[in-house]
Formats: C-alpha cells, structure tokens, sequence
C-alpha cells in the first residue's frame, strides 16, 4: 500500500503519566506508519518517571508536539488540550502504552473515505505488559448507532478515527475515567461508528494502573458517573444506563473476544 498522503491531515491523540517504559515503543509505531501526513500531540500529565527524557529523543520530528501540563489534572483534560490544538482534518487515539501496526492509518482513512463514513475503529489484538501476545482479538458490531453506543463502549479508544470536519471540536467533562467512552458517546450524536474488520493495533492489558486492572465493582462505579456526571442523566437512568453496559458487556465477552 502506497503513502498516499492527499487524504488530509491525522491528529493523533496521545495523553501520557508514567509510561516512560513504553512510549518510546508506542512513538515508534507513529513514525513507522505507511501514511506519513500526520501530526502526533502528546500531553504529558505531570510524570514522574523518565517519560520526559524518553520524549525529547523524538522532539527533532517536527511532526510531534509534547505539551505539559501544569499540574496532574488527568486523561480527560490532557484529551481536551491535546484537540483542541489539533488540526487535522482526520482525528486518532493512542495511548501512551498501546502500539499500531503499520498500515493503521492508511487503511482506516481509505476505508472512511471509501464509504462515506465519519466515525471508525478497528480490531485489535492484546498483548500483556512485557508486550507477548496473549492470543486475544477483539472486534465489535459493524455498525454502532448512538443507542448502541450508550449500549456498551464497544471501541478500543486505540482504534477510533473520526472526521473533525464533519464532527466538530469535540470536549468532555472532566470525569477521571471512561473519559473515552464519554468521547464516542458525544461523536455518536454526530455520526454512526463503523467497524473496519481488520486488526491494526495492539493494546496492552494488565498493566499494573491502568483501566484493565481494575475490578469489576470499580469500574460499575465509573459507569455510573459516566453516564450521571458526564451525560448529566439523573439516578434512575443512569442506574439503568450502568446495568444495561454490564450486559452488554458479558454480551461482547462471549461474541467479540476471540481467542487463537
């Protein structure tokens, strides 16, 4: 596949805490796409580890941005800066510890422009903390409409590429988790998810930190203020709002996550 760069500007999304182990690996698979018109903005949110140092190495790639913020303030607001200076017409995620494959970008973009669409994402497969496959891919409905994204958080936030000409700025509450999904619920108003059947990103789960390594008792508990504080839905809705992503989250378990 050729390095078509004609198809417009991608914004890749990048907030970063204390993942100075992984991000050099992470900016690597930036740098390595097939499709080189792109601008990546990595808002780092107060590290303490070696992130900075790790960074600066890529700084002389005029096409990376590293912004700081001032104090700890968390993905959300690291998620909001970061668009808030973009200025692609085409608009990624990828966090600071999860990786693409090489022809991510080409693909999507041709695959959006193909049908027309304005909202995707892809498969992805898991790999654990060391970055060894653990044989897991996970994929979702081929089409998500607004119902079925307040259904269940069916995108990997590694995965999604909306069009921010056509969907606007997009800015969240400040919720510190599920900001993500809180994200897709906003751009769904806007436009239907599509998926792109092919794997094209490797996310890494388990790492001690982050969402996958929390139980589930905590992560009803971050549902309910998604759906309360974020969408601004009273008790009752969003008590059945936190239930109903509970279902449909076994739902994706036994039809989405397949194992090699």
């Amino acid at each position: 596949m050729t390095s078509n760069t004609n198809l417009g500007l991608v914004s890749i999304i990048m907030p970063s805490y204390n993942t100075g182990k992984y991000i050099a690996e992470t900016v690597e698979s930036v740098i390595a796409q097939t499709y080189k018109n792109w601008e990546l903005i990595i808002v780092d949110d107060c590290s303490t580890d070696d992130t900075d140092s790790v960074v600066q190495n890529y700084l002389s790639d005029k096409r990376i941005k590293y912004l700081k913020n001032a104090y700890n303030s968390g993905a959300a607001v690291s998620r909001n800066r970061a668009l808030r200076e973009a200025k692609g017409k085409w608009i990624a995620f990828l966090d600071s510890d999860d990786l693409w494959m090489p022809e991510k970008l080409m693909w999507q973009i041709k695959f959006m422009k193909k049908h027309g669409y304005h909202f995707s994402y892809t498969n992805y497969s898991e790999i654990d903390e060391s970055g060894k496959s653990n044989g897991i891919t996970v994929t979702g409905p081929k089409r998500i409409t607004k119902t079925g994204m307040f259904n269940y958080c069916w995108p990997g936030c590694l995965t999604v590429m909306y069009n921010r000409e056509y969907v606007g700025l997009i800015q969240i509450a400040d919720i510190k988790k599920n900001n993500d999904y809180a994200m897709w619920l906003k751009v769904c108003q806007k436009a239907e998810c599509h998926l792109l059947n092919k794997c094209l990103a490797k996310y890494r789960k388990g790492r001690k930190g982050s969402v996958s390594s929390h139980s589930i008792k905590t992560m009803i508990g971050w549902h309910y203020k998604l759906y309360h504080e974020a969408e601004g839905q009273g008790v009752i809705v969003s008590l059945f709002n936190t239930g109903r992503n509970l279902l449909f989250g076994f739902y994706k378990k036994k039809v989405f996550v397949k194992k090699a």
